[in-house]
């Protein structure tokens, strides 16, 4: 197929680890109980360190507000790889060698130990092992790449610097990870999850967490009415739900990128490809119905901030179209990360005085590792009172320079997003079924989504973290803010924080917002 044919994308946004997988069905907390580390987030993290903390004799109690891992990891090009696109050579000029190195130990160990999970409890998977690449199209990239061969090699990691790759396109250069993995994440994460219950341990979903009060004895507050004691707390959440005073989402940015489940008779080399440059371009093959089934992923964006997201699923079809011959396209979902300033994410205790409060975020893409290196981490420093990586993740490192000046291009891109949403005046006009748009009622900001049965959905448009005004996600049927990333659905639920509090509902016809729910 070349890439003037359109074949045709699915309807709605599925992720194949989802479809691929039964739902689980955790009991939600009907009690109000005590524990000796409550985890907030059912995701990858989540799971394996309330597994790691039960070998160590802990009583441990996961907290998720849905079900367990249906958000990031549950939309993730599952790579288990210490391979993070170009980003030694930049930790080991920012950092230093022995701050560089210990990020290297974590993800290789991070990979290893996946492994040995999955080998220990016969866990099927469909765990690969694969060379993992990054490659560019670009000159300027050529040397960035010669150097982050060079610099992982230096760090421990078997890298190699190669000129040509067997893709169905030419490449200016490529580095190339040994050693590395691909697998379903869901398979994995349900299967460790059942580890999890008794001796005193719980998986609670649909149980959210609306506040935290800091004491020596944490008290965790929830949707439902029910309190949970706990002397230690960890957020893994994918974004903090008790920001501690570390004032997280302005020191973090969210972006959105996308993925296609590509059916094509082509066979991709072995191995797993992402580009140095943007718009970035992602390749990996999955086991799908007695074949395979080639992933393509890309088109990164700040949160709200892109084109329209159909666009984006288009520029992947149009680019798979060009280079390999597509039979069917079964699949397509999306996923959002955050990623700090300097780029290495926030592991470890919140800040200094928050005595047993610790977090884990800002894995910039590349969490499927570094979800392990959390857990492995995080573990260390409740049993043992360190880790031997601990200073790179700490969440209390100091910024750059070179930080500094991201975060104020960030939070510069949050005034200008603030203040242009309150200066839009949208015109009136016909929603159309399947759309969303802002209209402007009496002074009031209102997102209308009109379902395809018909029925007209109506809400505050303000996002309820700080107050940005929200943006209509088509390709998701979503409400995204551009300035921190929180996301609601179009009948006003939190979808992804920071945001806590949903958005008013009003029913069709109204004009009316309530002042109390913002």
């Amino acid at each position: 197929m070349d890439a003037g044919d359109k074949m045709q994308l699915p309807p709605s946004s599925q992720s194949f680890w989802l479809d691929s997988t039964a739902k689980t069905d955790y009991p939600a907390l009907d009690e109000d109980i005590q524990v000796d580390a409550a985890i907030i987030g059912g995701g990858l993290v989540g799971i394996t360190t309330a597994w790691l903390l039960k070998k160590e004799g802990l009583k441990v109690a996961v907290l998720e507000a849905d079900r367990i891992c249906q958000g990031t990891t549950g939309h993730s090009t599952a790579k288990i790889t210490s391979q993070h696109n170009l980003i030694y050579e930049q930790i080991y000029t920012k950092f230093g060698r022995e701050l560089a190195g210990q990020y290297a130990d974590a993800n290789e160990t991070a990979v290893k130990v996946m492994a040995e999970l999955i080998k220990e409890h016969n866990i099927d998977c469909d765990f690969q092992w694969k060379p993992a690449y990054v490659y560019t199209l670009q000159d300027k990239y050529v040397e960035k790449i010669e150097r982050e061969a060079e610099t992982a090699a230096l760090l421990g990691i078997k890298a190699d610097y190669l000129e040509k790759l067997e893709l169905p396109f030419s490449v200016k250069a490529a580095v190339r990870f040994a050693d590395q993995a691909q697998f379903h994440p869901r398979k994995y994460v349900l299967a460790l999850a059942q580890l999890i219950p008794g001796a005193g341990c719980q998986i609670y979903e649909e149980t959210a967490v609306t506040g935290l009060e800091e004491g020596r004895r944490h008290t965790i507050q929830t949707s439902i009415g029910k309190k949970i004691r706990a002397e230690r707390v960890i957020n893994a959440s994918h974004f903090p739900i008790h920001d501690g005073l570390g004032f997280f989402f302005g020191r973090m940015y969210a972006d959105r990128s996308y993925i296609l489940g590509v059916i094509t008779p082509d066979k991709l080399p072995e191995g797993m490809y992402v580009s140095a440059e943007s718009p970035g371009r992602s390749l990996r093959t999955q086991k799908y119905k007695g074949g395979e089934m080639l992933l393509v992923a890309g088109e990164d964006h700040k949160t709200a901030q892109g084109v329209t997201e159909d666009t984006h699923y288009r520029n992947l079809r149009d680019f798979a179209g060009a280079n390999f011959t597509i039979s069917a396209i079964p699949y397509r979902w999306s996923a959002q990360d955050y990623t700090t300033a300097d780029n290495v994410p926030y592991i470890g205790q919140v800040r200094s005085g928050a005595e047993n409060l610790y977090l884990a975020t800002g894995f910039r893409k590349w969490g499927i590792s570094t979800s392990t290196v959390s857990a492995l981490l995080l573990r260390d420093l409740i049993v043992k009172g360190k880790s031997p990586w601990q200073d790179i993740y700490s969440p209390q490192r100091k910024i750059t320079p070179a930080a500094v000046g991201q975060l104020v291009l960030q939070n510069l891109d949050v005034a200008k997003e603030l203040i242009a949403g309150k200066l839009k005046s949208p015109a009136t006009e016909s929603i159309k079924e399947g759309e969303g748009k802002v209209f402007a009622i009496e002074g009031h900001k209102l997102g209308a989504h009109r379902a395809e049965t018909g029925q007209l959905h109506l809400v505050d448009v303000t996002c309820t973290h700080l107050g940005c005004e929200l943006k209509w996600n088509s390709a998701e049927k979503t409400w995204d803010c551009p300035c921190h990333g929180s996301r609601f659905s179009y009948e006003g639920d939190v979808v992804d924080g920071p945001a806590l509090k949903p958005l008013q509902h009003l029913p069709e016809g109204s004009n009316v917002i309530d002042p109390d729910i913002i």
